[in-house]
């Protein structure tokens, strides 16, 4: 893994954060705090219909699902979203790691089991997401930005890897919007890397506009 790695990084940029200014860093702050706010009282009405959705079809499990994420330099936060899999998913995934289809320090199976019904139409259309505006709202998290790892896969970073835990991670990125589950883990560190060093307002708006493209015609999720 090692060798495969250090193969990587030659080929790769390297983080360069001397493009990440005080006045860029407020100015997405301010623009994070508000899109999220009106995010949330302007989506009230689809949060309830997938609250019902989720109930009717799981009728004793929770609406939300809160797991632990690490977001810049490595801290910890309760990363919220709809309920997409059945109650004690998490504790399944031991069982379910030889059946990974991405390559490196990510875990993802096109066919999950897990996934309940409802679960599977709202993760096609990134619904499941929606309650990341909670977390953007919070400062937790940017609207656009590297995706916040698990903690069990930063434990298989290499110091290469863990460039990407340089800023705020988003709930959308270049990742999303170049074939997501499609790339594998190596793709969407160098995606990052590229993001962070060409940081800028526009790219910013780019990305959240082709976003929007992609959740209406989605390719690679699941």
């Amino acid at each position: 893994m090692e060798t495969t790695s250090s193969h990587r990084q030659s080929h790769v940029e390297k983080v360069d954060l001397e493009g990440l200014t005080a006045a860029y860093i407020m100015t997405k702050r301010c623009f994070d705090f508000t899109a999220s706010l009106v995010g949330l009282l302007l989506l009230s009405g689809v949060f309830l219909v997938i609250a019902l959705l989720i109930k009717l079809d799981d009728p004793h499990g929770k609406v939300f699902y809160s797991q632990t994420r690490l977001g810049k330099d490595g801290q910890s936060f309760q990363m919220w979203k709809f309920r997409s899999m059945i109650t004690g998913a998490d504790k399944m995934v031991e069982k379910l790691l030889r059946k990974n289809e991405v390559e490196g320090a990510m875990f993802k199976i096109k066919d999950d089991p897990r996934i309940t019904r409802v679960g599977r139409f709202i993760r096609k259309y990134s619904l499941d997401e929606l309650p990341q505006l909670y977390n953007v709202l919070r400062g937790d998290m940017s609207l656009v930005g590297p995706r916040p790892p698990l903690p069990r896969e930063v434990v298989d970073y290499t110091s290469y890897d863990r460039q990407r835990l340089s800023v705020t991670p988003g709930v959308t990125g270049l990742w999303q919007i170049s074939g997501r589950n499609d790339l594998g883990f190596s793709e969407m560190v160098a995606l990052d890397i590229k993001y962070i060093n060409h940081a800028c307002v526009s790219q910013d708006i780019k990305i959240l506009l082709k976003t929007v493209i992609v959740v209406i015609h989605p390719s690679g999720a699941y």
